[in-house]
């Protein structure tokens, strides 16, 4: 049975995912922003949602910082270019992941995307259980 934490990440998960993917196709105005770094904003959220899920009782600070580490980490890693990597990244899925090109201006997009996972986590998914059970 999911707990109201992980109910509310996981319905919050079906509408960042296809936002997240939808920004890779949007052509309207500003759409080479939307292609190249509004997906990372949404990268970052959709990743603090998916550890919500799984560990619902992890404070939302823990898990934003994690996310951007763990992301940054990434994002250096697409300086090296093995050839197991370069094959992931051969496929949509793969370089969506994982990234293709390192960028130094997505730095800034993965601290927005984890400061509004953050927000995201302590006054919407967690902050109503809290309001339940008197702790906070």
């Amino acid at each position: 049975m999911f707990s109201a934490t992980r109910l509310r990440s996981f319905i919050s998960l079906l509408i960042i995912t296809p936002i997240g993917f939808a920004s890779k196709f949007y052509a309207g105005p500003g759409a080479w922003w939307f292609n190249n770094y509004a997906g990372g904003i949404f990268y970052e959220i959709f990743w603090c949602f998916v550890v919500i899920l799984f560990l619902p009782y992890a404070s939302a600070f823990w898990v934003a910082c994690s996310i951007l580490g763990i992301t940054c980490f990434l994002e250096f890693l697409q300086l090296w270019n093995p050839s197991f990597l370069e094959s992931v990244r051969s496929t949509f899925i793969g370089s969506t992941l994982i990234g293709t090109t390192f960028i130094w201006w997505d730095f800034p997009h993965y601290v927005i995307g984890c400061f509004a996972g953050w927000l995201m986590i302590k006054s919407g998914i967690k902050n109503k259980d809290k309001k339940k059970t008197g702790n906070g």
